[in-house]
């Protein structure tokens, strides 16, 4: 009998027993890349073929999740999943009937659960999978544009595919929400959207080829948007020369290159390379936002809009926010009729107006690479984890962007200073952690990805749930008569019976996704499923911490839905017959509270 190759990177324990796995640690790529701990099976390890795999699948295959002693001794439960397949395009017969028996527990979310599932798959392994609890925000471009790769990186793990306007056209723009669309149906998958819009980004005009620039240099920087070059360099933005004074320095691209202006000629800036590197692109201009004359958003972010929100369209970055008064200029419909608005923080003035931008907002994006030219370098950590703590106390979604993964653009693997941003990120409290450059236009989006998750996960289990929830209740209830202390009282309470009764998951129906927010604020263990009858809903969600989206085909009354959403997450995995779960709701379609807590167990 063949022996189906190990999909672990790393070489697993010798195994102890054929019905009693070794425990291993690896990567498994045949499941998105989600695997932490797993049982692993060999073929060969059974004595008749077929009945020896039939004992195996009978036995782990037939629990959702199971409990086993850890190496420090503690008593663990996890989710479960097998696929049973062969390596190639056959698949004899005897592989056929232990898939066509146990096909639907196959993989389905790289977010790791299990839900029904049609076919056969390409590798052998039983696996014993983690979740992820932190999102990964995945920017789309070049590089993603290939429709197999894009399968890829969803498959990888992606929650929220990011459309970045401020490269190519519409049409380009759109072309990607489209691809998405269609290949997250194809994967069975909620994958949120987020459209970024430019914003007032100055840009230099497109180099065509790599430029190098080196140490002390004179370029020449003016209006224009014609082309670049190591001698002479473009901006689209009319106004660049009376924008910097002598002394000044123009930071190009996060960084790559920096010049110190020598001398102003007119229309015409003289400079001088103070940091060399090499520009490629459309690379950003760093223009201090208190003396950019343009505000947000503008006219064409206005146009992008209108033609995102008619398409579907989820959620909207809204470049260089100053104060919530830019967020109100936007003018959509609140969500989830609307997109979720994302304000990206990337100016002092944000930074100075924070909590009224908040409170505007849906979402928040640490924006840390223009922030990180407008306040100095060392406050920048500082300044993201104020970010992340007021965000969370406000119970709204945060992301943590830019520079996260930059060295595997070209790199496989990251540096280990990259690594160890991306773990203190979720350490921070980081709803999702985002990929820019990595994916858009990096050699290897679909290994990025991975990278990305392992880390992330990796973090996520060493999270300290209990201090981190009791931080959070210091921090913010909200005040009486806000029409949301309710919510945030059933919030609390259901926190606490997943410490005291052994719950297991948090059911939270909602129409808008508030309840859930509110909920993932406290990062329970226990996992929370966020349901609604609103499709535009569910995929808000994906951008939630530790959020399982399930959409609810149908609405009826409240004991309807909850005997539907009970259902649903047993038939995907989530919850087995007998687990303690609790429910979060209102008292029926439309409530604009939630107000009711139960602790039942699943049927």
């Amino acid at each position: 009998m063949e022996v189906c190759p190990s999909p672990l990177r790393d070489p697993p324990r010798r195994r102890t027993h054929p019905i009693d796995p070794s425990i291993v640690e690896g990567h498994d790529d045949s499941i998105g890349g989600e695997l932490s701990i797993g049982l692993e099976v060999s073929i060969s390890e059974f004595v008749g073929g077929l009945e020896g795999l039939e004992r195996v699948f009978h036995r782990l295959g037939r629990a959702a999740s199971v409990r086993y002693r850890n190496r420090s001794g503690r008593i663990e439960k996890r989710m479960l999943s097998h696929r049973p397949i062969v390596p190639g395009d056959a698949i004899p017969p005897w592989v056929a009937a232990i898939g066509h028996r146990y096909e639907r527990w196959a993989i389905a979310r790289a977010s790791g659960f299990a839900r029904p599932r049609t076919g056969h798959h390409s590798e052998c392994a039983t696996s014993l999978v983690r979740m992820r609890r932190t999102k990964l925000v995945a920017s789309l471009g070049p590089a993603t544009d290939d429709p197999e790769v894009l399968r890829g990186i969803i498959r990888a793990g992606v929650d929220v595919a990011r459309v970045n306007l401020s490269h190519g056209s519409v049409d380009e723009g759109m072309e990607r929400y489209n691809l998405v669309r269609r290949i997250a149906a194809e994967e069975n998958r909620f994958v949120g959207v987020l459209a970024d819009l430019p914003g007032p980004k100055v840009r230099t005009a497109v180099f065509r080829e790599e430029s190098v620039f080196g140490m002390g240099d004179l370029v020449r920087v003016l209006a224009g948007n014609t082309s670049s070059s190591a001698t002479v360099i473009e901006v689209d933005y009319p106004d660049i020369s009376s924008s910097f004074v002598l002394g000044d320095r123009i930071v190009f691209g996060d960084g790559r290159l920096v010049l110190e202006v020598r001398e102003t000629k007119g229309e015409e800036i003289v400079a001088e390379v103070v940091h060399a590197g090499k520009l490629t692109g459309q690379p950003g201009v760093h223009v201090p936002a208190d003396k950019l004359t343009m505000g947000t958003p503008t006219p064409h972010d206005l146009k992008l809009l209108d033609a995102f929100v008619e398409a579907g369209v989820d959620m909207v970055a809204i470049s260089f926010v100053k104060s919530a008064h830019d967020m109100r200029r936007v003018g959509t419909e609140p969500h989830p009729r609307g997109p979720l608005l994302v304000a990206k923080i990337e100016t002092r003035a944000a930074v100075e107006n924070l909590d009224g931008i908040i409170e505007a907002s849906g979402a928040i994006m640490v924006a840390r690479g223009d922030l990180g030219n407008e306040i100095p370098i060392e406050d920048l950590p500082i300044t993201q984890k104020q970010i992340i703590e007021r965000c969370i106390a406000g119970g709204k979604p945060v992301i943590t962007a830019t520079q996260m993964l930059e060295s595997m653009i070209t790199a496989p693997a990251p540096t280990r200073a990259e690594a160890s941003d991306v773990a203190n990120a979720v350490w921070d409290g980081s709803s999702a952690v985002m990929l820019s450059g990595e994916t858009a236009v990096g050699v290897d989006p679909v290994n990025v990805v991975r990278t990305m998750g392992r880390i992330a996960r990796k973090a996520d289990e060493v999270f300290d749930h209990d201090a981190w929830a009791h931080n959070v209740t210091a921090l913010r209830m909200t005040e009486s008569g806000s029409g949301t202390e309710v919510t945030d009282a059933m919030t609390v309470a259901a926190w606490r019976a997943v410490r005291e009764l052994d719950v297991v998951a948090i059911f939270c129906l909602s129409g808008t996704g508030f309840t859930v927010r509110q909920m993932a604020r406290f990062r329970p263990e226990a996992k929370i499923l966020g349901l609604s009858t609103d499709k535009k809903t569910v995929n808000q969600l994906t951008m939630s911490w530790g959020t399982t989206p399930i959409y609810l085909p149908t609405a009826g009354t409240r004991e309807e839905m909850i005997a539907e959403a009970l259902e649903i997450a047993a038939a995907e995995g989530l919850v087995r017959s007998g687990d303690q779960v609790a429910l979060l709701s209102g008292d029926g379609v439309g409530a604009k509270v939630t107000n009711n807590l139960r602790i039942v167990r699943v049927p």
